[in-house]
Protein backbone atom coordinates (compact mmCIF):
# COMPACT_ATOMS: atom_id res chain seq x y z
CA UNK A 1 0.00 0.00 0.00
CA UNK A 2 1.12 3.37 -0.98
CA UNK A 3 2.12 5.99 1.70
CA UNK A 4 0.52 9.46 1.48
CA UNK A 5 2.56 12.65 1.77
CA UNK A 6 1.70 12.91 5.42
CA UNK A 7 2.33 9.80 6.69
CA UNK A 8 5.88 9.87 4.70
CA UNK A 9 6.07 12.77 6.50
CA UNK A 10 5.50 11.59 9.70
CA UNK A 11 7.67 8.52 9.52
CA UNK A 12 10.40 10.67 8.17
CA UNK A 13 10.25 13.01 11.85
CA UNK A 14 10.31 9.47 13.67
CA UNK A 15 13.19 8.01 12.14
CA UNK A 16 15.02 11.97 12.71
CA UNK A 17 14.29 12.97 9.18
CA UNK A 18 13.06 15.93 11.34
CA UNK A 19 16.36 17.79 9.61
CA UNK A 20 15.39 17.90 6.23
CA UNK A 21 13.44 21.55 6.88
CA UNK A 22 14.14 24.14 8.62
CA UNK A 23 13.26 24.90 11.48
CA UNK A 24 13.97 21.47 13.06
CA UNK A 25 10.27 19.49 13.38
CA UNK A 26 9.06 18.16 16.30
CA UNK A 27 6.46 15.42 15.52
CA UNK A 28 3.66 15.44 17.95
CA UNK A 29 2.92 11.28 18.27
CA UNK A 30 -0.80 12.16 18.47
CA UNK A 31 -2.06 9.24 19.66
CA UNK A 32 -5.01 8.51 16.92
CA UNK A 33 -7.13 7.69 19.94
CA UNK A 34 -7.28 10.91 21.45
CA UNK A 35 -8.02 12.28 18.32
CA UNK A 36 -10.85 10.72 17.93
CA UNK A 37 -12.54 11.95 21.26
CA UNK A 38 -11.07 15.31 20.56
CA UNK A 39 -13.71 14.40 16.98
CA UNK A 40 -16.23 13.08 19.70
CA UNK A 41 -16.91 16.56 21.25
CA UNK A 42 -17.58 18.33 17.68
CA UNK A 43 -14.16 20.41 18.38
CA UNK A 44 -11.59 20.56 15.62
CA UNK A 45 -7.68 21.41 16.33
CA UNK A 46 -4.80 22.89 14.92
CA UNK A 47 -2.50 25.96 14.41
CA UNK A 48 -3.47 29.49 14.08
CA UNK A 49 -0.89 29.74 11.00
CA UNK A 50 0.33 33.06 12.08
CA UNK A 51 2.35 31.23 14.75
CA UNK A 52 4.49 30.02 12.14
CA UNK A 53 4.22 33.50 10.10
CA UNK A 54 8.15 33.89 9.59
CA UNK A 55 7.39 31.25 6.75
CA UNK A 56 5.77 31.68 3.60
CA UNK A 57 2.71 29.06 3.46
CA UNK A 58 4.68 26.78 1.59
CA UNK A 59 7.13 26.05 4.64
CA UNK A 60 4.65 26.53 6.97
CA UNK A 61 2.56 23.90 6.06
CA UNK A 62 5.23 21.38 6.64
CA UNK A 63 5.36 22.46 9.97
CA UNK A 64 1.64 22.41 10.16
CA UNK A 65 1.39 19.05 9.18
CA UNK A 66 4.36 18.06 11.78
CA UNK A 67 2.27 19.24 14.40
CA UNK A 68 0.30 16.04 14.14
CA UNK A 69 -3.03 18.01 13.10
CA UNK A 70 -5.07 18.21 9.60
CA UNK A 71 -6.69 21.56 9.69
CA UNK A 72 -5.73 24.87 10.85
CA UNK A 73 -6.59 28.80 10.36
CA UNK A 74 -5.16 30.82 7.87
CA UNK A 75 -3.97 34.40 8.23
CA UNK A 76 -4.59 36.61 4.92
CA UNK A 77 -1.09 38.08 5.08
CA UNK A 78 1.01 35.53 4.20
CA UNK A 79 2.77 35.47 1.12
CA UNK A 80 2.51 31.74 -1.12
CA UNK A 81 6.45 30.84 -1.39
CA UNK A 82 9.36 32.88 -1.58
CA UNK A 83 9.05 32.69 -5.26
CA UNK A 84 5.16 33.06 -5.25
CA UNK A 85 4.85 37.29 -3.87
CA UNK A 86 0.94 36.81 -3.41
CA UNK A 87 -0.69 36.62 0.24
CA UNK A 88 -2.72 33.56 0.74
CA UNK A 89 -6.22 35.39 1.04
CA UNK A 90 -8.36 37.18 -1.50
CA UNK A 91 -6.34 38.11 -4.06
CA UNK A 92 -5.93 34.53 -4.65
CA UNK A 93 -8.84 34.69 -6.50
CA UNK A 94 -7.78 37.49 -9.03
CA UNK A 95 -7.82 35.95 -12.62
CA UNK A 96 -4.43 36.73 -13.42
CA UNK A 97 -3.38 34.63 -10.01
CA UNK A 98 -4.47 30.93 -10.87
CA UNK A 99 -1.09 29.21 -10.88
CA UNK A 100 -0.58 30.73 -7.19
CA UNK A 101 -4.09 29.76 -6.22
CA UNK A 102 -3.71 26.27 -7.73
CA UNK A 103 -0.69 25.90 -6.12
CA UNK A 104 -2.04 26.53 -2.36
CA UNK A 105 -4.76 23.61 -3.52
CA UNK A 106 -1.80 21.11 -4.37
CA UNK A 107 -0.36 21.99 -1.21
CA UNK A 108 -3.61 21.48 1.14
CA UNK A 109 -3.90 17.65 -0.82
CA UNK A 110 -0.05 17.00 -0.38
CA UNK A 111 0.28 17.47 3.11
CA UNK A 112 -3.51 16.58 3.71
CA UNK A 113 -4.47 19.62 5.26
CA UNK A 114 -7.07 21.62 5.26
CA UNK A 115 -8.48 25.42 6.51
CA UNK A 116 -10.73 25.46 9.22
CA UNK A 117 -11.30 29.00 10.06
CA UNK A 118 -9.90 32.41 8.23
CA UNK A 119 -8.70 34.94 10.40
CA UNK A 120 -8.86 37.70 11.91
CA UNK A 121 -10.06 39.53 8.80
CA UNK A 122 -11.92 42.54 8.16
CA UNK A 123 -15.07 40.11 7.35
CA UNK A 124 -15.71 41.86 4.23
CA UNK A 125 -17.42 40.16 0.91
CA UNK A 126 -13.31 39.38 -0.77
CA UNK A 127 -12.91 37.42 2.11
CA UNK A 128 -15.93 35.65 2.45
CA UNK A 129 -15.58 34.52 -1.42
CA UNK A 130 -12.34 33.22 -0.36
CA UNK A 131 -13.64 30.85 2.64
CA UNK A 132 -16.03 29.53 0.18
CA UNK A 133 -13.48 28.87 -2.29
CA UNK A 134 -11.47 26.83 -0.10
CA UNK A 135 -14.45 25.65 1.57
CA UNK A 136 -13.97 27.10 5.55
CA UNK A 137 -16.71 26.83 7.80
CA UNK A 138 -15.75 29.76 10.21
CA UNK A 139 -14.86 33.56 9.67
CA UNK A 140 -12.86 35.26 12.74
CA UNK A 141 -13.04 38.75 12.53
CA UNK A 142 -13.63 42.16 14.05
CA UNK A 143 -15.64 44.19 12.11
CA UNK A 144 -16.38 48.04 13.53
CA UNK A 145 -20.23 48.06 15.16
CA UNK A 146 -21.82 50.14 11.92
CA UNK A 147 -20.64 46.68 10.33
CA UNK A 148 -22.73 44.15 12.22
CA UNK A 149 -26.00 43.96 9.93
CA UNK A 150 -23.31 44.01 7.03
CA UNK A 151 -21.86 40.82 8.47
CA UNK A 152 -24.73 39.25 9.25
CA UNK A 153 -25.89 39.33 5.45
CA UNK A 154 -22.78 38.32 4.81
CA UNK A 155 -22.55 35.40 7.00
CA UNK A 156 -26.06 34.01 6.17
CA UNK A 157 -25.57 34.73 2.14
CA UNK A 158 -22.61 32.32 1.88
CA UNK A 159 -23.81 30.19 4.61
CA UNK A 160 -20.24 30.51 6.94
CA UNK A 161 -20.05 30.92 10.70
CA UNK A 162 -18.58 33.98 12.19
CA UNK A 163 -16.25 34.40 15.31
CA UNK A 164 -16.05 38.38 16.82
CA UNK A 165 -12.71 38.21 17.45
CA UNK A 166 -11.48 39.82 21.25
CA UNK A 167 -7.59 41.47 20.95
CA UNK A 168 -6.95 43.08 24.20
CA UNK A 169 -8.00 45.87 26.08
CA UNK A 170 -8.31 49.14 24.70
CA UNK A 171 -9.49 46.95 21.08
CA UNK A 172 -13.58 47.05 20.54
CA UNK A 173 -14.29 43.59 21.28
CA UNK A 174 -11.98 43.45 24.58
CA UNK A 175 -15.20 42.65 27.02
CA UNK A 176 -16.81 39.73 26.88
CA UNK A 177 -20.10 42.26 27.76
CA UNK A 178 -19.56 44.23 24.75
CA UNK A 179 -19.85 41.21 22.41
CA UNK A 180 -22.92 39.86 24.15
CA UNK A 181 -24.24 43.12 23.02
CA UNK A 182 -23.48 43.07 18.99
CA UNK A 183 -25.09 39.40 19.37
CA UNK A 184 -28.16 40.45 20.63
CA UNK A 185 -28.51 42.10 17.44
CA UNK A 186 -26.72 38.98 15.05
CA UNK A 187 -28.43 36.10 13.86
CA UNK A 188 -27.45 31.96 14.67
CA UNK A 189 -24.17 32.51 12.53
CA UNK A 190 -22.58 34.99 13.96
CA UNK A 191 -20.78 34.10 17.63
CA UNK A 192 -17.48 35.04 19.47
CA UNK A 193 -14.58 34.22 18.48
CA UNK A 194 -12.63 33.53 21.82
CA UNK A 195 -9.14 34.61 22.98
CA UNK A 196 -7.92 32.91 25.64
CA UNK A 197 -4.83 35.23 26.31
CA UNK A 198 -5.74 38.13 25.26
CA UNK A 199 -9.15 38.32 27.58
CA UNK A 200 -6.18 37.45 30.19
CA UNK A 201 -3.84 40.38 29.55
CA UNK A 202 -6.96 42.71 29.35
CA UNK A 203 -7.34 41.50 33.32
CA UNK A 204 -10.50 39.54 32.93
CA UNK A 205 -11.06 35.89 33.70
CA UNK A 206 -10.97 33.30 30.80
CA UNK A 207 -12.88 31.21 32.17
CA UNK A 208 -15.92 34.02 33.44
CA UNK A 209 -15.90 34.57 29.81
CA UNK A 210 -16.73 31.48 28.29
CA UNK A 211 -19.54 31.15 30.66
CA UNK A 212 -20.94 34.92 30.04
CA UNK A 213 -20.93 33.79 25.75
CA UNK A 214 -22.49 30.53 26.42
CA UNK A 215 -24.41 29.17 23.23
CA UNK A 216 -23.23 31.99 21.21
CA UNK A 217 -19.79 30.85 20.79
CA UNK A 218 -18.14 30.12 17.00
CA UNK A 219 -14.51 29.57 17.37
CA UNK A 220 -11.49 29.49 19.66
CA UNK A 221 -8.18 31.60 19.50
CA UNK A 222 -6.66 29.44 22.51
CA UNK A 223 -3.39 30.09 23.66
CA UNK A 224 -1.87 30.09 27.61
CA UNK A 225 0.14 32.43 29.06
CA UNK A 226 2.55 32.98 32.12
CA UNK A 227 3.88 36.26 34.00
CA UNK A 228 6.36 38.20 32.74
CA UNK A 229 7.89 39.38 35.64
CA UNK A 230 10.53 41.53 33.67
CA UNK A 231 7.84 43.52 32.28
CA UNK A 232 4.68 43.05 35.43
CA UNK A 233 1.87 41.16 32.93
CA UNK A 234 0.90 38.23 31.53
CA UNK A 235 3.03 38.45 28.18
CA UNK A 236 5.19 35.19 28.18
CA UNK A 237 3.56 32.50 25.55
CA UNK A 238 3.67 28.76 26.57
CA UNK A 239 2.43 25.26 25.99
CA UNK A 240 -1.27 24.74 26.57
CA UNK A 241 -1.63 23.71 30.60
CA UNK A 242 1.28 25.06 31.50
CA UNK A 243 0.21 28.92 32.15
CA UNK A 244 -2.37 30.81 34.16
CA UNK A 245 -5.18 30.70 31.70
CA UNK A 246 -6.47 27.85 33.12
CA UNK A 247 -6.97 25.90 29.72
CA UNK A 248 -8.30 22.53 31.28
CA UNK A 249 -10.86 23.98 33.37
CA UNK A 250 -12.22 26.16 30.36
CA UNK A 251 -12.49 23.08 27.89
CA UNK A 252 -14.27 21.18 30.66
CA UNK A 253 -16.96 24.14 30.52
CA UNK A 254 -17.27 24.28 27.32
CA UNK A 255 -17.72 20.64 26.85
CA UNK A 256 -21.22 21.49 28.61
CA UNK A 257 -22.15 23.89 26.20
CA UNK A 258 -24.84 23.42 23.56
CA UNK A 259 -22.92 24.10 19.66
CA UNK A 260 -26.15 23.15 18.32
CA UNK A 261 -24.12 20.76 16.19
CA UNK A 262 -21.49 22.98 14.88
CA UNK A 263 -17.99 21.98 14.76
CA UNK A 264 -16.01 24.09 16.75
CA UNK A 265 -12.10 25.29 15.82
CA UNK A 266 -9.58 25.72 18.35
CA UNK A 267 -6.57 27.58 16.88
CA UNK A 268 -3.46 27.21 18.92
CA UNK A 269 -1.42 30.47 18.87
CA UNK A 270 1.96 30.89 19.78
CA UNK A 271 3.53 34.25 19.73
CA UNK A 272 6.86 33.75 20.67
CA UNK A 273 10.58 32.10 19.71
CA UNK A 274 8.84 33.15 15.81
CA UNK A 275 11.59 31.16 14.09
CA UNK A 276 11.05 27.50 15.96
CA UNK A 277 8.22 27.33 17.79
CA UNK A 278 6.38 24.32 16.36
CA UNK A 279 7.48 22.35 19.13
CA UNK A 280 5.69 24.09 21.51
CA UNK A 281 2.40 23.83 19.11
CA UNK A 282 3.11 20.10 18.84
CA UNK A 283 3.17 20.12 22.56
CA UNK A 284 -0.22 21.98 22.94
CA UNK A 285 -1.71 19.54 20.32
CA UNK A 286 -0.91 16.61 22.82
CA UNK A 287 -2.14 18.74 25.46
CA UNK A 288 -5.47 19.17 23.88
CA UNK A 289 -6.14 15.94 22.69
CA UNK A 290 -5.32 14.48 26.14
CA UNK A 291 -7.66 16.61 27.54
CA UNK A 292 -10.63 16.13 25.24
CA UNK A 293 -10.04 12.17 26.32
CA UNK A 294 -10.86 12.84 30.00
CA UNK A 295 -13.72 14.87 29.20
CA UNK A 296 -15.36 12.34 26.58
CA UNK A 297 -14.28 9.59 29.38
CA UNK A 298 -16.05 11.51 32.13
CA UNK A 299 -19.11 12.08 29.60
CA UNK A 300 -19.97 8.65 29.67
Amino acid sequence: MMMTRREMLRTSLALGGATLFAPQLFAATVVPEDRKFTEQLGWKIGPQIYSFNRFPFDEAIKLVAACGTASFEQYAGQKVSKEININVGPDLLKPENKDALKRVKDLLAEYGCSMHAIGVCPGDRRHFEFATEFGIPVLNCEPGFDRIPEVNKLAEEFKINVGLHNHPKPSIYWDPEIVLAQLKESGPRVGACCDTGHWLRSGLSPLQGIRKLKGRIASFHIKDLKWNAGRSNFDADCPLGQGEVGIAAILKEFATHDTKGNTIPFSIEFEAAWDNNQPQVAESVKFFDAAAKQIAAAKR
